[in-house]
């Protein structure tokens, strides 16, 4: 009976959702590590590139990010002009904690004449004194596309970093060593425990296991083993019809996976893999945060600015 009843709530919310949306002229942007039921009721579900876009191209008056708050951010830097909401802004990130302004300002004065690439998991303040932002699925383009002879400081996940590194060749990387808490708790033993009945790997490129997992699926101790960005392992999903998948992220990504290929077994690397701070969104703070007009974001003008010209050759790429 109150399984019944939380779904009857979770129908109504919804609806109302919807209903406040057309209202007050919102969309709603979700990451694909939202909660279930509120990626089945955002306008567009996605990775941090892919929202970035969405919310530069919209027209809408209203945005919410239902994600962490250094995504809001980044709407806000993109889109001065329009309101941004987040339903719950203490919806925080444990990567985008691990480096400030002041210490990029204190490294880059190291290495003068440096690129300085941040990715997107960064605050508004370090954006801003970045050259040029990426997410996990252009890293590697955009670091490709600076001359070899300059140097490169990549901040600030260590696993991304020595992906990037590994796949580019260069030498002259310089990684900061930050890392998010849920995917460096993602291990090669993790894997191994799964692999017998696995078919393929699905990697994310900030988990720590992911070069060992290269070389033991090189060695035939894994199945094929692919480091993968969330929107990555979309698009890959959608032409596995079969077999069974282990994923290595955060396993909110397990329903958008589901529903674009729904015959495959889909398996989390690590069920505890779960970021409390994305899981801070519910249907109840989605509804208040439209109904109420808050969470409101805002970004200082000054930095803004400054930040607006790495996001934007970000999202240019």
């Amino acid at each position: 009976m109150s399984r019944k009843l939380d779904g009857q709530l979770a129908d109504s919310l919804a609806g109302e959702i919807r209903q406040l949306a057309r209202d007050t002229d919102a969309v709603i942007l979700a990451h694909n590590y939202q909660r279930a039921e509120v990626q089945d009721v955002a306008d567009h579900v996605g990775d941090s590139l892919a929202l970035a876009r969405l919310a530069a191209a919209s027209s809408a008056r209203v945005i919410v990010l239902a994600g962490v708050y250094f995504m809001a951010e980044t709407a806000k830097i993109l889109c001065p002009d329009r309101t941004v909401l987040i339903p719950d802004r203490d919806a925080g990130c444990s990567l985008a904690d691990s480096i400030t302004a002041e210490q990029l300002r204190e490294w880059k004065a190291g290495h003068r004449g440096a690129v300085v690439v941040a990715y997107v998991n960064t605050s508004a303040e370090v954006k801003a004194e970045s050259d040029i932002c990426c997410t996990s699925s252009n890293a590697v383009q955009i670091v490709s596309s600076i001359p070899a002879e300059r140097e490169v400081l990549f901040l600030p996940d260590q696993f991304l970093g020595a992906h990037v590194r590994r796949e580019t060749g260069r030498d002259n990387i310089h990684v900061w060593m930050g890392e998010c808490h849920v995917h460096a708790g993602i291990s090669p033993a993790d894997l191994r425990r799964k692999a017998a009945a696995a078919t393929s790997v699905f990697i994310h490129p900030e988990c720590g296991c992911a070069t060992p997992a290269l070389w033991q699926a090189g060695t035939g101790d894994l199945p094929k083993a692919q480091i993968l960005s969330t929107g990555g392992m979309l698009t890959a999903a959608r032409a596995i019809t079969s077999g069974t998948v282990l994923v290595a992220t955060e396993t909110g990504m397990l329903h958008q996976l589901r529903q674009a290929s729904p015959a495959v077994r889909w398996e989390a690397a690590n069920e505890n893999a779960v970021c409390r701070y994305m899981k801070m969104i519910t249907l109840d703070k989605l509804a208040r945060c439209l109904r109420d007009g808050r969470d409101e974001v805002s970004v200082d003008p000054s930095v803004a600015a400054r930040a607006r010209r790495a996001v934007e050759a970000m999202i240019a790429s």
